[in-house]
């Protein structure tokens, strides 16, 4: 597959390093089932024009993917995705995703700017995650015989 699969855009004012923003970006095609096993990631040459970034900057990112088991490089013919992050849910025609794309309208049209609607989304991760974590331990705690029997013995 061509190496157009993936544009990488590095936003120099957000603090975060250009080599992680290529491996988030790369992660996330690969969660949203963008970048598939098999397919080509860009060159070197091709994300240096494309962003003006240096291209050991490029070449640690891509080392640092291959480290991981998310690609790996063939020298003369490029660097292939070899592990996929997809899941249920995350295609770009998966109900989940027109929902979300929907949400996202309604946030933008409310006159949300991108980093309130980030903010809003991950609120409402922590949220759910800090509840799902309470249950769990409730659940725990209910299961426990030890819990069961200190419970007898108060009653």
């Amino acid at each position: 597959m061509e190496g157009d699969v993936v544009e990488y855009r590095i936003d120099r004012q957000s603090g975060i390093p250009a080599y992680v923003q290529i491996v988030r970006q790369t992660e996330q095609a690969l969660r949203m089932g963008v970048l598939r096993v098999g397919d080509r990631l860009p060159t070197a040459k091709e994300v240096v024009a494309a962003t003006a970034i240096n291209p050991n900057t490029v070449f640690r990112a891509y080392r640092d993917m291959e480290q991981a088991g998310l690609v790996r490089s063939r020298r003369g013919l490029g660097t292939f995705v070899t592990r996929s992050l997809a899941r249920p849910g995350a295609e770009d025609d998966s109900p989940l995703r027109a929902g979300l794309a929907e949400w996202v309208a309604r946030a933008r049209s409310a006159g949300l700017e991108r980093d309130d609607v980030l903010a809003l989304v991950t609120a409402a991760l922590d949220e759910h995650d800090t509840q799902h974590e309470r249950h769990e331990r409730h659940e725990r705690h209910e299961n426990d015989p030890g819990d069961r029997e200190r419970n007898q013995e108060d009653a």
